[in-house]
């Protein structure tokens, strides 16, 4: 009954996904199969929720993506304090929003770009699979396996309470790690070039994530969180 479930479910998103002809214009999407994710995973239980869904494009089309948003995002490379010593962050980063709301974390603010086209169709793609809207996304490049993101949750109180955070990722196999608050359990995935995982419920709350050092990775990876910005930040 789940698998009939989640065809229909699948149904649903193509017919949806029709309406979206940039979408087939920029990505390719103009295909027999315009949704490609396999049966989708919950890695959690509880009021928590983080889903696993496997490639959400197709492969030519998450090649085209992530080899555009390499060339033509404006990244950079912010320093942060650690134990009082300013130091360059271990990845590079780009934040998008619309409208353009700064973001501010671990001591950083990052001010908005403007959406591109590409971007606003992933942002498509991404809300029709979480049925969530976004109207901002944080993007990390990860050069190589050396470069990582600590444990931590996306859950500044821009966000509002149990917020839904998308992530999809681009380029190199990855691991994301979750662990729990409470236990330490920790949950161990191998993301690969277009899987999306999306979280939800109290995830924020009682789990933090991360993205560990890989030094056997070579290749870069792109990984972009999807957030509803629920109000500015507030004036320091």
């Amino acid at each position: 009954m789940e698998l009939i479930g989640w065809a229909i479910r699948s149904a649903e998103v193509r017919d949806r996904m029709a309406g979206f002809p940039l979408a087939r214009n920029l990505l390719g999407m103009d295909t027999p199969d315009m949704f490609a994710s396999e049966y989708p995973r919950e890695l959690l239980s509880g009021a928590s929720s983080a889903v696993l869904h496997n490639a959400i494009l197709e492969p030519n089309q998450t090649r085209d993506a992530f080899e555009k948003l390499l060339a033509q995002t404006p990244w950079e490379q912010r320093d942060v304090v650690v134990f009082g010593r300013s130091v360059a962050q271990p990845r590079l980063v780009a934040w998008f929003a619309s409208p353009p709301i700064a973001y501010r974390y671990a001591g950083l603010t990052l001010e908005p770009q403007a959406f591109t086209p590409l971007l606003l169709e992933l942002k498509k793609r991404v809300e029709v699979i979480a049925g969530a809207q976004f109207n901002s996304v944080l993007m990390n490049l990860y050069r190589t396996g050396a470069d990582s993101n600590g444990w931590h949750a996306d859950n500044e109180p821009e966000f509002g309470v149990d917020p839904v955070i998308a992530s999809l990722s681009l380029g190199a196999t990855r691991r994301f790690d979750l662990r729990s608050r409470e236990t330490k359990e920790t949950i161990k995935s191998n993301l690969v070039s277009g899987d999306l995982v999306v979280m939800s419920g109290a995830c924020q709350r009682e789990w933090i994530h991360q993205a560990p050092k890989q030094l056997r990775v070579l290749e870069p990876r792109i990984n972009l969180t999807f957030r509803m910005v629920q109000r500015p930040i507030a004036d320091e």
